[in-house]
């Protein structure tokens, strides 16, 4: 009897545990309620901001709006996402890295190319638009 009651123990643990060969975390109630608590708070804030209209200057709003969806991005990553250095031996880090520069530089070349179009463009005034088919 003393002999099963290991086995029985391994095929409960590889039935019931948690342990899939990789170091991904799996979110607590907690750590859900308190992911979704700062969700919750980082979404009322630039709300707020800008049905407020706590600032003159729109830049202004704009730029704590930007940095307030970017800390929520975060939020989302460590708390729903479960990205940590220790997930998939740091691979989910390395694609969020790769993934960042991919994007930092798809949007800084569009901008790039727009600004430029935009400067070199024929200027055409009012008289000129109201004139176009």
């Amino acid at each position: 009897m003393s002999s099963q009651a290991p086995a029985h123990e391994d095929a409960h643990e590889a039935h019931h545990g948690h342990s899939h060969g990789h170091q991904a975390g799996h979110g607590t109630f907690r750590s859900y309620m308190a992911g979704f608590v700062l969700s919750v708070i980082l979404t009322a804030i630039p709300f707020w901001l800008v049905m407020a209209g706590v600032f003159e200057s729109p830049a202004v709003t704009a730029v704590l709006v930007m940095g307030l969806g970017a800390i929520q991005i975060v939020v989302h990553m460590v708390f729903f996402l479960h990205m940590n250095t220790r997930s998939e031996g740091g691979w989910t880090i390395m694609a969020l890295i790769f993934t960042l520069i991919i994007v930092a530089i798809a949007l800084s070349g569009s901008l790039w190319v727009m600004h430029h179009l935009n400067t070199n463009m024929m200027p055409m005034s009012p008289e000129m638009m109201k004139n176009m088919p």
